[in-house]
């Protein structure tokens, strides 16, 4: 499944990545199910920041689901909580 999609998830993800970069983040692609839920490893400064679930839910779900409509959800595999 993620094969199919994967370079248009780069292509997006690209499009908000010096947002993250600025501030010492980044993400990469873990997995996209069946159901079309990708899943996102926030690295950097980004798995241990507190906005770091509004970050993902704002800018990034935002993006991807923009760009793939048929992705229903964006999820985070290792947010720490605050």
């Amino acid at each position: 499944m993620l094969d199919q999609y994967k370079d248009q998830i780069e292509k997006a993800l690209d499009t908000i990545r010096p947002y993250l970069e600025a501030d010492g983040g980044n993400v990469k692609i873990v997995d996209l199910s069946e159901d079309m839920v990708l899943q996102l490893e926030l690295t950097g400064a980004c798995s241990s920041c507190p906005m770091s679930t509004m970050t993902l839910k704002a800018g990034v779900e935002e993006a991807i689901k923009k760009a793939i409509p048929e992705i229903i959800r964006v999820e985070a595999v290792n947010i720490e909580v605050a």
